[in-house]
């Protein structure tokens, strides 16, 4: 049997979360003796200058035996982020008119003395190392 039989074999239930630019996918699987886990897998999708994209993947696997102790520091850590913060999110990258700092940079601000020291130091010989 193959890997990708043994992957699609062991797989039991499974739920897809899409949230922008991340999907997170959760797993129900099964082990070899036949018990199920929990595998929470983020993929979060990044596109290359030349227009190209890859994935990055993390994966979490979670175990019953560890189900009630997670289950509640995670709802006592989203209760806290709620409480404090509220459910609006706050992010800079998500407000309408957010600009980053290197934006503000104008040309004008260069100076020739500052291209010529930026020109000579990239202008290295490896010949001189």
């Amino acid at each position: 049997m193959s890997d990708y039989e043994m992957m699609d074999k062991e797989e039991i239930y499974s739920k897809v979360l899409r949230a922008g630019r991340r999907t997170y996918f959760f797993d129900v699987r099964a082990t070899k003796a036949g018990d199920y886990y929990l595998t929470v897998t983020e993929s979060k999708k990044f596109t290359n200058d030349d227009g190209s994209f890859h994935y990055k993947k993390h994966k979490i696997y979670l175990y019953k035996e560890d189900f009630t102790e997670f289950k509640e520091i995670l709802s006592e850590m989203t209760d806290y982020i709620i409480n404090e913060k509220g459910q609006e999110v706050i992010s800079e990258r998500h407000q309408k008119d957010f600009k980053r700092e290197d934006d503000f940079v104008t040309q004008e601000a260069k100076t020739p003395e500052d291209t010529k020291s930026i020109d000579s130091f990239t202008d290295i010989s490896f010949d001189d190392i």
